[in-house]
């Protein structure tokens, strides 16, 4: 028999960040909010390094306080290391920043995204565990809540005024509308190994994100956590680190051979568990929305990780998206034409993302090219990698095309209406 709960003004699928962001500022709202995930808590995510404009959705959530509590590392700068093995200066973001939000965190997720769940609670959220969502609730054509599956396999119904899909890269409403557009130019693999006792730099360096080049436009990150661990991965085209092998072990070892920071860093380190393997296709949703759903975070769009910038666009998507909703709940209208404002918003930010992850993998180009040709732009390159993306970056785009063809914005990711 189907439990059918008590109606709620919105329920959230997906206990990340990006979903816990909205779910507690709709409960601060006034709002009664179920979140649903289908794991159990504390569980694995990768995804482990924040840049500073993640403060201000945290913010919103209220969890700054107990960020600065926590024994995450802080993180005040990102450094690269050639294929030399020649370190940079790093650049502190306090140099660009003058705000707390310029010391940032590294976090563990499996903690974090624990630490945001509860304080979702502690707002007055109501939080089901091991809750499987499995269709869409649909009357008229819009969205009116989800159906579930408990741990037990008992069939549960949440019916909702809004619903938000804050899934992940499974993309709950995506898959079931067929919504997933993925961008062939990037699809990436990385392979990864989380290190005991590895080496980290001394002082407010201890924290840094250290991106470190391979062959072509290859690359490795090396990222210090909490619990002497190191989160160290290489990530690649296919046809470069897959290319004469898959067995893990020999595809991670012959890439930190190639790079003599890293390797000497590894020496003292000792792998926790196995090696991991992902491959990164960047997509976005043909909608952000439609009457009664509202996507966040990776159930809306995944970007290549290279600037750090996935935890950014998941905690503001939620944000964004929970601003939108109440507005839409006080108004009595939740169609998909009340989050026209909330798609090109995102879609906005994306893009301006999106076009320096295709200079970062260009031939022939590096950001070193164009801010010695046009110095001025350094500034506005820094606000795009910290997340001070609310502006317009036009003189930006017009320079980099001088050296690369850069990608034309996607027409999709906007509101259904």
């Amino acid at each position: 028999m189907t439990a059918t709960k008590d109606a709620y003004d919105c329920v959230v699928v997906g206990g990340g960040p990006g979903g816990c962001v909205a779910a507690t500022i709709l409960a601060d709202a006034g709002y009664r909010v179920a979140l649903i995930d289908r794991e159990a808590f504390p569980r694995f995510r990768v995804g482990e390094s924040m840049i500073p404009y993640n403060y201000f959705p945290l913010q919103r959530a209220g969890m700054i306080e107990k960020m600065q509590a926590s024994d995450f590392p802080k993180k005040h700068s990102v450094q690269f290391v050639g294929r030399s093995g020649r370190q940079s200066q790093p650049f502190y973001f306090s140099e660009h920043i003058d705000h707390p939000c310029a010391q940032t965190w590294q976090v563990t997720r499996d903690v974090f995204d624990a630490m945001m769940l509860d304080n979702a609670r502690e707002h007055g959220v109501t939080v089901f565990e091991q809750m499987s969502a499995r269709d869409l609730l649909e009357q008229d054509g819009k969205t009116v809540g989800v159906s579930c599956v408990d741990a037990d396999g008992a069939p549960h119904t949440f019916n909702a005024k809004v619903t938000v899909d804050a899934s992940g890269g499974k993309g709950f409403a995506m898959s079931k509308l067929g919504w997933r557009i993925v961008d062939k130019s990037l699809v990436k693999y990385a392979v990864w190994g989380y290190f005991r006792g590895a080496a980290r730099d001394p002082g407010r360096d201890e924290g840094a994100t250290t991106i470190t080049y391979l062959e072509g436009k290859n690359w490795l990150w090396y990222i210090p956590l909490r619990d002497d661990i190191v989160s160290v991965g290489a990530v690649g085209d296919e046809d470069y680190l897959l290319k004469d092998t898959r067995d893990l072990t020999r595809i991670f070892e012959r890439e930190v051979d190639k790079n003599a920071w890293v390797k000497q860093r590894l020496t003292p380190g000792k792998l926790e568990d196995d090696y991991r393997v992902c491959v990164h296709r960047s997509y976005r949703s043909k909608y952000c929305a439609k009457d009664g759903l509202v996507l966040v975070g990776d159930a809306l769009s995944f970007l290549d990780p290279v600037f750090s910038t996935g935890m950014y666009l998941t905690l503001v998507s939620g944000e964004l998206a929970a601003d939108a909703i109440i507005e839409g709940l006080r108004a009595g209208d939740v169609s998909g034409k009340r989050f026209e404002a909330y798609g090109e918003t995102m879609c906005h930010r994306i893009e301006i993302l999106r076009r320096l992850v295709y200079a970062f993998y260009a031939k022939d180009f590096s950001f070193k090219q164009l801010i010695m040709k046009y110095p001025d732009l350094k500034g506005a390159v820094t606000d795009c990698l910290v997340g001070n993306l609310d502006q317009d970056f036009t003189a930006l785009h017009e320079a980099l095309s001088e050296f690369l063809d850069l990608p034309a914005p996607l027409e999709y990711g906007r509101a259904k209406i």
